[in-house]
């Protein structure tokens, strides 16, 4: 595996903790039966999976490590999803399951943190039953848009995707998902494209309070001035302007996601 970006600092786990299927997998929701068993490959605050516990009849829920799991598990047992739930530690690359274990396969955000992004879709495919469905949405940081233009966000954006690629991963993933797919093996393959948007003073609040935290607290804050592509000075350059960003009235940003269905042949 990759390092994970991220991390797991409170201003991560906040930004997860709001996804839901229903703004975050809205694109898979028609596809689910009731009677589907369901592999949810990192769960992370596990928000979205417990969602889909909720529809399906049993998720195998996976992450990285145990601590990973923990934070997990805790969520469902606050929702009380946790007699419908497994949860296993588990590499994407080589998927401790049987072939067509599940009725579906879904990873919301994972492709563009792993190593082998197309080795990962034909683990999905493999552990899916013939007919079932592989589903995959990544954001894709090119195509975020926003205004007003503040300098310093652009430099954000410029540090996030060489922090993501210094750590093997590709923050370009949105519209990779048709090429890493056909790589795979899914002719039949099918992709499309969504977003979430923050325009409402609440929104920027939430979004841009988060980053404004993120960028000077978050493993990413560290791995940026460890590596030199940065110094502490100059994240907090860039979370001063996400404050700035917050408090403008005509403050809007737009986080653009491609998506992937496949059924398996």
């Amino acid at each position: 595996m990759t390092t994970y970006t991220h991390g797991h600092h409170e201003s991560v786990l906040r930004s997860h903790r709001w996804r839901t299927p229903e703004n975050s997998a809205a694109y898979l929701l028609p596809l689910l039966r009731p009677t589907d068993r369901l592999l949810d490959i990192g769960a992370g605050p596990g928000t979205i999976t417990s969602g889909l516990a909720d529809i399906v009849q049993h998720v195998t829920a996976t992450e990285i490590g145990p601590d990973e799991l923990d934070v997990t598990r805790r969520t469902f047992a606050e929702r009380g999803v946790e007699k419908k739930v497994d949860l296993i530690v588990a590499d994407i690359h080589a998927l401790p399951f049987a072939d067509a274990s599940f009725d579906a396969s879904h990873a919301h955000q994972v492709l563009q943190h792993v190593a082998d992004p197309v080795l990962a879709l034909r683990e999905m495919a493999r552990v899916t039953a013939h007919d079932g469905i592989v589903a995959v949405r990544d954001s894709d940081y090119s195509g975020f848009a926003w205004w007003p233009r503040i300098p310093a966000l652009d430099d954000w954006l410029d540090l996030y995707r060489s922090a993501a690629r210094a750590n093997g991963g590709e923050p370009d993933a949105g519209r990779r998902l048709l090429s890493w797919a056909h790589a795979a093996g899914f002719t039949s393959a099918t992709v499309g494209s969504s977003t979430w948007c923050y325009s409402t003073p609440d929104e920027r609040a939430w979004w841009g309070g988060m980053w404004a935290d993120r960028i000077i607290d978050s493993g990413i804050a560290r791995q940026i001035v460890d590596t030199g592509l940065a110094t502490t000075a100059d994240l907090q350059t860039i979370s001063e302007a996400w404050r700035e960003w917050v408090a403008a009235d005509d403050g809007w940003f737009s986080v653009l996601h491609g998506e992937l269905l496949y059924r398996v042949d």
